[in-house]
């Protein structure tokens, strides 16, 4: 005889799945107009442009399926406590500004093409929060284009190479001192068309 496993609301992933859904219920609104305020969580990002490469996930495809997914935990996560009760600050409005100052200074990008929702959440909910919306999405600049999410490393550091992000979308000035890739932007295009013949 079969054994039925019994549904149990507080296992971790429930929880993060209900964290996943209190975001995605959340009204999308342009990057551009984010007004301050307090607290760190997750949110995702959303295209609306006219894109041939990202037509695919395009808003204006009817598409509910995010460009990126990130999270901005308070600063005593990053010092291995995990912020725990700590003062989030601005930490989540700073992070979706670092994004938007990504997107501005791409050459091929418009940042009013750009929407995100956010979410405030528990400190100990966001790293499961991001991961099932990560999990649940496949977002291109998570899963293949790595680098949006990236800072400028700092003088001594720009021996690395510049990011796929980088490479197929140029203008963030401090990437220009990083090594060039082997690959060229259109070997990477490539890959996101077969990227998305394969998940969407």
């Amino acid at each position: 005889m079969r054994e039925e496993t019994p549904y149990n609301p507080l296992d971790k992933v429930h929880l993060g799945e209900s964290v996943a859904d209190a975001l995605l219920s959340k009204e999308k609104i342009l990057m551009q107009a984010i007004e301050p305020f307090i607290g760190a969580g997750i949110y995702a990002i959303y295209y609306r442009g006219n894109s041939s490469i990202y037509k695919p996930i395009s808003i204006e495809n009817c598409k509910e399926i995010p460009i990126y997914v990130g999270k901005a935990v308070p600063p005593g996560a990053r010092k291995g406590n995990f912020g725990l009760n700590s003062d989030p600050g601005l930490a989540l409005y700073k992070r979706l500004q670092e994004h938007a100052e990504s997107i501005a200074q791409a050459t091929n990008l418009n940042i009013e093409d750009f929407l995100c929702r956010y979410l405030v959440v528990d400190d100990i909910w966001i790293p499961l929060g991001e991961a099932l919306l990560i999990a649940k999405f496949s977002p291109i600049w998570n899963k293949l284009i790595d680098g949006f999410g990236n800072h400028d490393p700092g003088k001594g550091r720009y021996n690395q190479l510049c990011s796929r992000w980088d490479t197929i979308h140029p203008g963030r000035t401090w990437v220009e001192k990083c090594q060039s890739r082997s690959e060229t932007a259109e070997q990477i295009r490539t890959e996101i068309e077969e990227f998305f013949r394969e998940t969407t």
